[in-house]
Protein backbone atom coordinates (compact mmCIF):
# COMPACT_ATOMS: atom_id res chain seq x y z
CA UNK A 1 0.00 0.00 0.00
CA UNK A 2 1.09 3.39 -0.66
CA UNK A 3 1.83 6.28 1.70
CA UNK A 4 -1.01 8.02 0.79
CA UNK A 5 -2.94 5.16 0.97
CA UNK A 6 -1.67 4.20 4.60
CA UNK A 7 -2.25 7.99 5.21
CA UNK A 8 -6.16 7.42 4.58
CA UNK A 9 -6.93 4.38 5.59
CA UNK A 10 -4.06 3.65 8.91
CA UNK A 11 -6.81 5.44 11.72
CA UNK A 12 -9.68 3.59 10.08
CA UNK A 13 -7.92 0.40 9.93
CA UNK A 14 -7.87 0.50 13.37
CA UNK A 15 -11.03 1.36 14.07
CA UNK A 16 -12.00 -1.40 12.09
CA UNK A 17 -10.05 -4.35 12.90
CA UNK A 18 -12.00 -7.42 13.00
CA UNK A 19 -15.53 -5.64 12.62
CA UNK A 20 -17.57 -5.79 9.46
CA UNK A 21 -21.22 -4.14 8.95
CA UNK A 22 -23.90 -6.79 8.26
CA UNK A 23 -23.73 -8.39 4.87
CA UNK A 24 -27.20 -8.00 3.33
CA UNK A 25 -27.06 -6.19 0.03
CA UNK A 26 -30.15 -4.92 0.15
CA UNK A 27 -30.30 -1.74 2.92
CA UNK A 28 -32.43 -1.01 5.34
CA UNK A 29 -33.28 2.98 6.08
CA UNK A 30 -35.06 3.12 9.83
CA UNK A 31 -36.95 6.19 11.31
CA UNK A 32 -35.92 7.83 14.30
CA UNK A 33 -38.21 8.24 17.09
CA UNK A 34 -38.69 7.76 20.79
CA UNK A 35 -37.99 4.64 20.84
CA UNK A 36 -34.37 5.02 19.50
CA UNK A 37 -33.32 8.35 20.15
CA UNK A 38 -30.43 7.80 22.26
CA UNK A 39 -26.84 7.04 21.38
CA UNK A 40 -27.15 3.34 22.41
CA UNK A 41 -30.15 2.66 20.65
CA UNK A 42 -28.87 3.92 17.57
CA UNK A 43 -25.63 1.87 17.48
CA UNK A 44 -28.09 -0.92 18.39
CA UNK A 45 -29.83 -0.59 14.95
CA UNK A 46 -26.64 0.53 12.88
CA UNK A 47 -25.11 -3.24 14.64
CA UNK A 48 -28.79 -4.61 13.56
CA UNK A 49 -28.21 -3.71 10.17
CA UNK A 50 -29.45 0.02 9.68
CA UNK A 51 -27.59 1.57 6.91
CA UNK A 52 -29.80 5.19 6.72
CA UNK A 53 -31.08 6.70 9.06
CA UNK A 54 -34.36 9.18 8.42
CA UNK A 55 -35.10 11.90 10.61
CA UNK A 56 -39.21 13.09 9.73
CA UNK A 57 -39.63 16.67 9.70
CA UNK A 58 -43.33 16.01 10.18
CA UNK A 59 -42.28 15.68 13.89
CA UNK A 60 -39.99 16.85 16.33
CA UNK A 61 -37.64 19.66 16.78
CA UNK A 62 -34.49 20.96 15.35
CA UNK A 63 -32.52 20.97 18.34
CA UNK A 64 -33.78 17.01 18.86
CA UNK A 65 -32.90 16.39 15.47
CA UNK A 66 -29.42 18.29 15.73
CA UNK A 67 -28.52 15.99 18.87
CA UNK A 68 -29.84 12.88 16.86
CA UNK A 69 -27.44 14.15 13.81
CA UNK A 70 -24.43 14.19 15.81
CA UNK A 71 -25.22 11.04 17.75
CA UNK A 72 -24.77 9.35 14.06
CA UNK A 73 -22.15 11.43 13.13
CA UNK A 74 -20.08 10.38 16.08
CA UNK A 75 -21.19 6.60 15.53
CA UNK A 76 -19.24 7.00 11.63
CA UNK A 77 -16.35 8.68 13.43
CA UNK A 78 -16.25 5.89 15.91
CA UNK A 79 -17.27 2.72 14.71
CA UNK A 80 -16.84 0.83 11.19
CA UNK A 81 -20.22 2.23 9.86
CA UNK A 82 -21.01 4.37 6.86
CA UNK A 83 -24.34 5.56 7.91
CA UNK A 84 -26.57 7.77 5.59
CA UNK A 85 -28.61 10.74 7.41
CA UNK A 86 -31.63 11.30 4.91
CA UNK A 87 -34.08 14.41 6.35
CA UNK A 88 -37.65 13.85 4.93
CA UNK A 89 -39.78 17.01 4.38
CA UNK A 90 -43.44 17.26 5.40
CA UNK A 91 -44.67 18.79 2.03
CA UNK A 92 -48.36 19.73 1.72
CA UNK A 93 -49.54 17.33 3.83
CA UNK A 94 -52.98 18.67 5.02
CA UNK A 95 -54.18 17.61 8.31
CA UNK A 96 -57.69 18.61 10.16
CA UNK A 97 -57.31 20.78 12.97
CA UNK A 98 -57.96 20.08 17.10
CA UNK A 99 -60.94 18.15 17.61
CA UNK A 100 -63.06 18.98 20.64
CA UNK A 101 -62.10 16.46 23.44
CA UNK A 102 -59.39 14.71 21.20
CA UNK A 103 -61.80 13.06 18.76
CA UNK A 104 -65.51 13.02 17.60
CA UNK A 105 -67.27 9.95 16.12
CA UNK A 106 -69.02 10.81 12.46
CA UNK A 107 -71.94 8.95 11.01
CA UNK A 108 -73.06 8.18 7.44
CA UNK A 109 -74.86 10.98 5.73
CA UNK A 110 -73.84 13.31 8.62
CA UNK A 111 -73.78 16.43 6.70
CA UNK A 112 -70.17 17.93 8.12
CA UNK A 113 -68.42 21.60 7.04
CA UNK A 114 -64.63 22.01 7.02
CA UNK A 115 -63.23 25.85 6.83
CA UNK A 116 -59.93 27.12 6.87
CA UNK A 117 -60.28 29.20 10.07
CA UNK A 118 -58.57 28.57 12.74
CA UNK A 119 -61.09 26.78 15.45
CA UNK A 120 -61.69 23.58 17.63
CA UNK A 121 -63.63 21.44 16.28
CA UNK A 122 -66.62 20.38 16.43
CA UNK A 123 -69.73 18.79 14.44
CA UNK A 124 -70.62 22.23 13.22
CA UNK A 125 -67.17 23.35 12.04
CA UNK A 126 -63.41 21.68 11.61
CA UNK A 127 -60.46 23.23 10.77
CA UNK A 128 -58.45 22.09 7.82
CA UNK A 129 -55.02 23.03 7.01
CA UNK A 130 -55.86 23.83 4.01
CA UNK A 131 -56.53 27.32 2.65
CA UNK A 132 -57.23 26.89 -0.81
CA UNK A 133 -59.84 23.97 -0.27
CA UNK A 134 -62.47 26.00 -1.30
CA UNK A 135 -61.12 26.67 -4.56
CA UNK A 136 -60.10 23.48 -5.39
CA UNK A 137 -62.55 20.74 -5.09
CA UNK A 138 -65.90 20.47 -6.79
CA UNK A 139 -68.96 19.15 -5.76
CA UNK A 140 -68.27 15.15 -6.14
CA UNK A 141 -65.00 15.09 -5.25
CA UNK A 142 -64.14 12.18 -2.29
CA UNK A 143 -62.35 13.55 0.52
CA UNK A 144 -60.05 11.04 2.80
CA UNK A 145 -59.64 11.16 6.24
CA UNK A 146 -56.71 8.99 8.28
CA UNK A 147 -55.35 7.06 5.52
CA UNK A 148 -58.61 6.84 3.78
CA UNK A 149 -60.37 5.34 7.21
CA UNK A 150 -63.00 7.94 6.92
CA UNK A 151 -64.35 9.15 3.76
CA UNK A 152 -66.64 12.31 2.68
CA UNK A 153 -67.68 14.06 -0.44
CA UNK A 154 -67.77 17.41 -1.04
CA UNK A 155 -71.54 18.40 -1.75
CA UNK A 156 -71.49 22.65 -1.47
CA UNK A 157 -68.93 25.33 -1.68
CA UNK A 158 -70.86 27.82 0.64
CA UNK A 159 -70.12 31.65 0.17
CA UNK A 160 -67.86 32.29 3.21
CA UNK A 161 -65.72 29.69 1.53
CA UNK A 162 -66.02 27.16 3.97
CA UNK A 163 -66.92 23.19 2.21
CA UNK A 164 -69.75 21.45 2.99
CA UNK A 165 -69.41 17.62 2.81
CA UNK A 166 -71.39 14.44 3.42
CA UNK A 167 -69.69 11.60 4.93
CA UNK A 168 -69.76 8.24 3.29
CA UNK A 169 -67.57 6.13 5.82
CA UNK A 170 -68.13 7.12 8.88
CA UNK A 171 -66.15 6.36 12.71
CA UNK A 172 -64.28 7.94 14.86
CA UNK A 173 -62.60 11.40 13.61
CA UNK A 174 -59.28 12.54 15.88
CA UNK A 175 -57.36 15.66 16.35
CA UNK A 176 -54.85 16.36 13.06
CA UNK A 177 -55.63 13.50 11.51
CA UNK A 178 -54.40 13.56 7.73
CA UNK A 179 -56.50 14.44 4.53
CA UNK A 180 -55.76 12.98 0.86
CA UNK A 181 -57.77 14.46 -2.12
CA UNK A 182 -57.45 11.84 -4.79
CA UNK A 183 -60.08 13.81 -7.56
CA UNK A 184 -58.13 16.97 -6.85
CA UNK A 185 -55.35 18.51 -8.11
CA UNK A 186 -53.85 20.26 -5.32
CA UNK A 187 -52.54 23.86 -5.64
CA UNK A 188 -50.04 24.29 -3.19
CA UNK A 189 -46.50 24.26 -4.10
CA UNK A 190 -44.22 21.00 -3.10
CA UNK A 191 -41.99 23.06 -0.75
CA UNK A 192 -44.24 24.73 1.25
CA UNK A 193 -42.66 27.39 3.78
CA UNK A 194 -42.28 24.76 6.79
CA UNK A 195 -40.53 23.11 4.19
CA UNK A 196 -37.71 25.75 3.07
CA UNK A 197 -37.47 26.54 6.88
CA UNK A 198 -36.57 22.56 7.58
CA UNK A 199 -34.71 22.59 4.02
CA UNK A 200 -32.05 25.41 5.66
CA UNK A 201 -31.67 23.07 8.29
CA UNK A 202 -31.11 20.04 5.94
CA UNK A 203 -28.35 21.88 4.29
CA UNK A 204 -26.69 23.24 7.58
CA UNK A 205 -26.22 20.20 9.30
CA UNK A 206 -24.86 18.72 5.65
CA UNK A 207 -27.76 15.89 5.33
CA UNK A 208 -26.60 13.18 2.73
CA UNK A 209 -30.16 12.72 1.42
CA UNK A 210 -33.60 15.46 1.48
CA UNK A 211 -36.60 13.66 0.23
CA UNK A 212 -39.43 15.32 -1.41
CA UNK A 213 -43.06 14.41 -0.49
CA UNK A 214 -45.91 14.44 -2.66
CA UNK A 215 -43.64 15.03 -5.78
CA UNK A 216 -46.58 16.23 -8.76
CA UNK A 217 -43.88 16.93 -11.39
CA UNK A 218 -40.27 17.14 -12.93
CA UNK A 219 -41.17 21.53 -11.79
CA UNK A 220 -41.17 19.91 -7.79
CA UNK A 221 -37.74 18.54 -8.09
CA UNK A 222 -35.96 21.09 -10.53
CA UNK A 223 -37.31 23.96 -7.89
CA UNK A 224 -35.52 21.91 -5.00
CA UNK A 225 -32.39 20.72 -7.16
CA UNK A 226 -31.83 25.08 -7.67
CA UNK A 227 -32.53 25.41 -3.61
CA UNK A 228 -29.67 23.15 -3.20
CA UNK A 229 -27.46 24.47 -5.47
CA UNK A 230 -27.48 28.10 -4.25
CA UNK A 231 -26.15 26.97 -1.06
CA UNK A 232 -23.66 24.69 -2.92
CA UNK A 233 -25.17 21.77 -1.16
CA UNK A 234 -23.88 18.00 -2.34
CA UNK A 235 -27.35 16.90 -0.72
CA UNK A 236 -29.20 14.49 -2.96
CA UNK A 237 -32.59 14.59 -3.52
CA UNK A 238 -35.08 11.97 -3.07
CA UNK A 239 -38.73 11.84 -4.85
CA UNK A 240 -41.77 10.33 -3.17
CA UNK A 241 -43.70 8.78 -5.10
CA UNK A 242 -47.27 9.20 -3.32
CA UNK A 243 -49.75 10.84 -5.62
CA UNK A 244 -51.28 9.51 -8.84
CA UNK A 245 -49.83 12.82 -11.01
CA UNK A 246 -46.11 11.96 -10.48
CA UNK A 247 -47.60 8.11 -11.65
CA UNK A 248 -48.28 10.06 -14.84
CA UNK A 249 -44.91 12.23 -14.65
CA UNK A 250 -42.32 9.41 -13.79
CA UNK A 251 -39.90 8.96 -16.41
CA UNK A 252 -39.04 12.72 -16.17
CA UNK A 253 -39.54 12.79 -11.95
CA UNK A 254 -36.83 9.52 -11.98
CA UNK A 255 -34.51 10.82 -14.53
CA UNK A 256 -34.02 14.53 -12.42
CA UNK A 257 -34.19 12.96 -8.87
CA UNK A 258 -30.56 11.24 -7.73
CA UNK A 259 -33.67 8.38 -5.91
CA UNK A 260 -37.05 7.24 -5.94
CA UNK A 261 -39.10 6.42 -2.48
CA UNK A 262 -42.48 4.58 -2.94
CA UNK A 263 -44.51 5.86 -0.22
CA UNK A 264 -46.94 3.32 -0.13
CA UNK A 265 -49.07 5.07 2.94
CA UNK A 266 -50.38 8.19 0.51
CA UNK A 267 -50.01 6.16 -2.75
CA UNK A 268 -52.33 3.50 -1.31
CA UNK A 269 -54.94 6.22 -0.30
CA UNK A 270 -54.48 8.20 -3.18
CA UNK A 271 -54.71 5.21 -5.73
CA UNK A 272 -56.94 2.14 -5.74
CA UNK A 273 -55.56 -0.42 -3.16
CA UNK A 274 -55.18 -2.83 -5.68
CA UNK A 275 -53.36 -1.13 -8.20
CA UNK A 276 -50.22 -0.67 -5.39
CA UNK A 277 -48.63 -4.06 -5.77
CA UNK A 278 -47.96 -3.24 -9.87
CA UNK A 279 -47.29 0.15 -9.50
CA UNK A 280 -44.48 -0.85 -6.73
CA UNK A 281 -43.04 -3.65 -9.84
CA UNK A 282 -43.07 -0.81 -12.42
CA UNK A 283 -41.22 2.00 -10.34
CA UNK A 284 -38.75 -0.70 -9.48
CA UNK A 285 -38.39 -1.78 -12.92
CA UNK A 286 -38.22 1.88 -14.32
CA UNK A 287 -35.43 3.06 -11.20
CA UNK A 288 -33.31 0.11 -12.17
CA UNK A 289 -33.29 1.15 -15.96
CA UNK A 290 -31.98 4.38 -14.99
CA UNK A 291 -29.72 3.58 -12.55
CA UNK A 292 -31.59 5.24 -9.60
CA UNK A 293 -31.51 3.62 -6.12
CA UNK A 294 -35.18 3.26 -5.43
CA UNK A 295 -36.95 2.79 -1.59
CA UNK A 296 -39.95 0.85 -0.78
CA UNK A 297 -41.58 2.18 2.12
CA UNK A 298 -44.28 2.56 4.74
CA UNK A 299 -46.12 -0.68 6.71
CA UNK A 300 -43.56 -2.89 5.99
CA UNK A 301 -43.42 -5.05 9.32
CA UNK A 302 -46.39 -2.86 10.83
CA UNK A 303 -47.47 -5.61 13.62
CA UNK A 304 -44.03 -5.96 15.16
CA UNK A 305 -45.20 -2.21 16.31
CA UNK A 306 -46.09 -4.23 19.29
CA UNK A 307 -45.91 -7.85 18.23
CA UNK A 308 -42.28 -9.48 18.35
CA UNK A 309 -42.95 -11.28 15.22
CA UNK A 310 -44.47 -9.92 11.77
CA UNK A 311 -47.19 -11.63 10.21
CA UNK A 312 -46.74 -13.98 7.75
CA UNK A 313 -48.21 -11.05 4.69
CA UNK A 314 -45.45 -8.87 5.82
CA UNK A 315 -42.72 -11.34 5.43
CA UNK A 316 -43.71 -11.94 1.89
CA UNK A 317 -44.14 -8.17 1.27
CA UNK A 318 -40.51 -7.64 2.54
CA UNK A 319 -39.33 -11.15 0.65
CA UNK A 320 -40.70 -9.37 -2.51
CA UNK A 321 -39.26 -6.24 -2.39
CA UNK A 322 -36.18 -7.48 -1.99
CA UNK A 323 -36.79 -9.99 -5.12
CA UNK A 324 -38.29 -7.25 -7.13
CA UNK A 325 -35.05 -5.15 -6.60
CA UNK A 326 -35.80 -2.22 -4.33
CA UNK A 327 -32.24 -0.85 -3.34
CA UNK A 328 -33.17 -0.62 0.01
CA UNK A 329 -36.63 -1.09 2.25
CA UNK A 330 -37.71 1.31 5.07
CA UNK A 331 -39.07 0.95 8.93
CA UNK A 332 -41.35 3.92 9.84
CA UNK A 333 -42.83 3.54 13.03
CA UNK A 334 -41.78 0.31 13.48
CA UNK A 335 -38.11 1.72 14.85
CA UNK A 336 -39.68 5.48 15.41
CA UNK A 337 -42.38 4.34 18.31
CA UNK A 338 -42.79 0.82 18.09
CA UNK A 339 -41.71 -1.12 21.21
CA UNK A 340 -38.86 -3.48 19.33
CA UNK A 341 -36.89 -1.02 17.69
CA UNK A 342 -34.02 -3.57 17.10
CA UNK A 343 -36.06 -6.74 17.08
CA UNK A 344 -37.66 -5.65 13.76
CA UNK A 345 -34.36 -4.29 12.29
CA UNK A 346 -32.79 -8.04 13.17
CA UNK A 347 -35.71 -9.38 11.42
CA UNK A 348 -35.68 -7.50 8.27
CA UNK A 349 -32.38 -8.48 8.10
CA UNK A 350 -32.64 -12.23 8.19
CA UNK A 351 -35.54 -11.77 6.03
CA UNK A 352 -33.13 -9.89 3.44
CA UNK A 353 -30.04 -12.47 3.78
CA UNK A 354 -32.50 -15.51 3.19
CA UNK A 355 -33.50 -14.32 -0.05
CA UNK A 356 -30.62 -13.05 -0.88
CA UNK A 357 -29.08 -16.59 -1.02
CA UNK A 358 -26.50 -16.99 -3.78
CA UNK A 359 -29.07 -20.00 -5.40
CA UNK A 360 -31.30 -16.70 -5.96
CA UNK A 361 -30.15 -15.01 -9.32
CA UNK A 362 -30.03 -11.17 -8.79
CA UNK A 363 -27.54 -10.28 -11.82
CA UNK A 364 -29.31 -8.18 -14.43
CA UNK A 365 -27.18 -7.45 -16.91
CA UNK A 366 -28.75 -9.28 -19.49
CA UNK A 367 -31.70 -7.50 -19.00
CA UNK A 368 -30.44 -4.20 -18.53
CA UNK A 369 -28.06 -3.22 -21.32
CA UNK A 370 -25.80 -0.13 -22.11
CA UNK A 371 -28.46 1.89 -24.21
CA UNK A 372 -26.63 3.36 -27.55
CA UNK A 373 -28.82 6.40 -26.97
CA UNK A 374 -27.90 7.58 -23.37
CA UNK A 375 -24.88 10.14 -22.62
CA UNK A 376 -22.55 8.31 -20.66
CA UNK A 377 -23.29 5.06 -23.00
CA UNK A 378 -19.50 4.07 -23.44
CA UNK A 379 -19.07 4.53 -19.53
CA UNK A 380 -22.58 2.04 -19.14
CA UNK A 381 -20.76 0.13 -21.33
CA UNK A 382 -17.68 -0.36 -19.37
CA UNK A 383 -19.93 -1.11 -16.27
CA UNK A 384 -22.24 -3.71 -18.05
CA UNK A 385 -19.12 -5.75 -19.33
CA UNK A 386 -17.51 -5.42 -15.73
CA UNK A 387 -20.14 -6.96 -14.20
CA UNK A 388 -20.66 -9.83 -17.29
CA UNK A 389 -16.80 -10.45 -16.82
CA UNK A 390 -16.98 -10.51 -12.61
CA UNK A 391 -19.73 -12.93 -13.16
CA UNK A 392 -17.94 -15.16 -15.66
CA UNK A 393 -14.76 -15.23 -13.69
CA UNK A 394 -16.20 -16.02 -10.60
CA UNK A 395 -14.50 -12.69 -9.25
CA UNK A 396 -14.40 -11.73 -5.11
CA UNK A 397 -14.40 -8.34 -5.88
CA UNK A 398 -16.30 -5.31 -8.28
CA UNK A 399 -14.31 -2.44 -7.98
CA UNK A 400 -15.75 0.84 -9.01
CA UNK A 401 -14.46 4.87 -8.81
CA UNK A 402 -16.45 7.73 -8.54
CA UNK A 403 -16.75 11.65 -8.56
CA UNK A 404 -20.24 12.32 -8.74
CA UNK A 405 -21.83 8.73 -7.55
CA UNK A 406 -23.07 7.67 -11.11
CA UNK A 407 -20.39 4.74 -11.59
CA UNK A 408 -21.22 3.31 -8.49
CA UNK A 409 -24.99 3.76 -8.87
CA UNK A 410 -24.88 2.16 -12.29
CA UNK A 411 -22.25 -0.90 -10.76
CA UNK A 412 -25.62 -1.38 -8.52
CA UNK A 413 -28.23 -1.29 -10.73
CA UNK A 414 -27.17 -4.20 -12.97
CA UNK A 415 -26.96 -6.31 -9.21
CA UNK A 416 -23.70 -8.16 -9.74
CA UNK A 417 -23.11 -11.93 -7.82
CA UNK A 418 -19.77 -10.25 -7.03
CA UNK A 419 -19.42 -7.76 -4.35
CA UNK A 420 -19.35 -4.19 -5.23
CA UNK A 421 -16.72 -2.04 -3.41
CA UNK A 422 -16.24 1.66 -4.47
CA UNK A 423 -14.19 4.34 -3.83
CA UNK A 424 -13.98 8.07 -4.08
CA UNK A 425 -12.74 11.22 -3.35
CA UNK A 426 -15.85 12.77 -2.29
CA UNK A 427 -16.43 12.47 1.08
CA UNK A 428 -19.96 13.26 0.85
CA UNK A 429 -20.68 9.98 -1.44
CA UNK A 430 -19.49 7.44 1.12
CA UNK A 431 -22.12 7.65 3.44
CA UNK A 432 -24.95 8.70 0.32
CA UNK A 433 -23.60 5.00 -1.26
CA UNK A 434 -24.92 3.86 1.31
CA UNK A 435 -28.57 3.58 0.40
CA UNK A 436 -27.31 1.18 -2.66
CA UNK A 437 -27.69 -1.66 -3.28
CA UNK A 438 -24.74 -3.90 -2.84
CA UNK A 439 -22.74 -0.77 -2.38
CA UNK A 440 -19.72 -0.98 0.62
CA UNK A 441 -18.03 2.44 -0.44
CA UNK A 442 -14.44 3.87 0.68
CA UNK A 443 -12.72 7.36 0.93
CA UNK A 444 -9.70 7.34 -1.41
CA UNK A 445 -8.28 11.00 -2.47
CA UNK A 446 -5.08 9.61 -4.40
CA UNK A 447 -4.45 10.50 -7.43
CA UNK A 448 -1.72 8.77 -9.13
CA UNK A 449 -1.48 6.16 -11.90
CA UNK A 450 -4.14 4.28 -12.29
CA UNK A 451 -2.66 1.35 -11.71
CA UNK A 452 -0.98 2.37 -8.46
CA UNK A 453 -4.37 3.07 -7.44
CA UNK A 454 -6.22 -0.32 -8.31
CA UNK A 455 -3.15 -2.25 -6.24
CA UNK A 456 -3.78 0.59 -3.63
CA UNK A 457 -7.51 -0.56 -2.97
CA UNK A 458 -6.75 -4.18 -3.97
CA UNK A 459 -4.30 -3.80 -0.66
CA UNK A 460 -6.85 -1.85 1.38
CA UNK A 461 -9.78 -4.66 0.49
CA UNK A 462 -6.94 -7.13 1.46
CA UNK A 463 -6.20 -5.69 4.81
CA UNK A 464 -10.01 -5.00 5.63
CA UNK A 465 -10.21 -8.77 5.18
CA UNK A 466 -12.98 -8.55 2.14
CA UNK A 467 -10.48 -10.44 -0.42
CA UNK A 468 -7.50 -12.34 0.02
CA UNK A 469 -4.19 -13.77 -2.03
CA UNK A 470 -5.50 -15.79 -4.96
CA UNK A 471 -9.04 -14.17 -5.36
CA UNK A 472 -10.04 -11.89 -8.59
CA UNK A 473 -10.56 -8.67 -8.49
CA UNK A 474 -12.37 -6.54 -11.26
CA UNK A 475 -11.85 -3.36 -11.38
CA UNK A 476 -13.31 -0.06 -13.18
CA UNK A 477 -11.64 3.57 -13.43
CA UNK A 478 -10.73 6.33 -15.75
CA UNK A 479 -7.23 7.03 -17.49
CA UNK A 480 -5.52 9.68 -17.70
CA UNK A 481 -6.55 9.97 -14.07
CA UNK A 482 -6.04 13.27 -14.05
CA UNK A 483 -8.79 14.24 -16.23
CA UNK A 484 -11.49 13.06 -14.35
CA UNK A 485 -12.88 11.42 -17.09
CA UNK A 486 -16.12 8.93 -16.91
CA UNK A 487 -15.28 5.65 -16.38
CA UNK A 488 -13.49 3.69 -19.59
CA UNK A 489 -11.16 1.38 -18.33
CA UNK A 490 -11.88 -2.47 -16.91
CA UNK A 491 -8.75 -4.52 -15.41
CA UNK A 492 -8.66 -8.05 -13.89
CA UNK A 493 -6.23 -8.72 -11.23
CA UNK A 494 -5.39 -12.06 -9.13
CA UNK A 495 -4.51 -10.84 -5.94
CA UNK A 496 -1.06 -11.47 -5.01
Amino acid sequence: MSKHAQKYYHDQMDKNAGIQHTVHRTKIVATVGPACNTYEKLLDLVRAGVNVFRLNFSHGSFEDKKTIVDYIRKINKTEPYNIAILGDLQGPKLRVGEIENGSMEIKEKEILTFTNEKLLGTHDRIFVSYPNLYQDVHTGNTILIDDGKLEVKVVKILKNNDVQVEVTSGGILSSNKGINLPDTKISLPALTEKDLVDLDFVIKEKFDWVALSFVRSVKDIIILRNKLEERKSKTKIIAKIEKPEALNNLRDIILESDAIMIARGDLGVELPIEKVPLVQKQIVKKCLHRAKPVIVATQMMESMMERNKPNRSEITDVANAVLEGADALMLSGETATGQHPTLVVETMRKIIMEVEKDDYNYNLEEELVPQPHSPSFLSDAICYNACKLAKDVNAEALVGMTQSGYTGFMLSSYRPRSPLYIFTKERSLVNQLSLSWGVRAFYYGEEESLDDIIFDQIDILKQRGFIKSGDIVVSTGSTPVDLHLPTNTLKITNVE
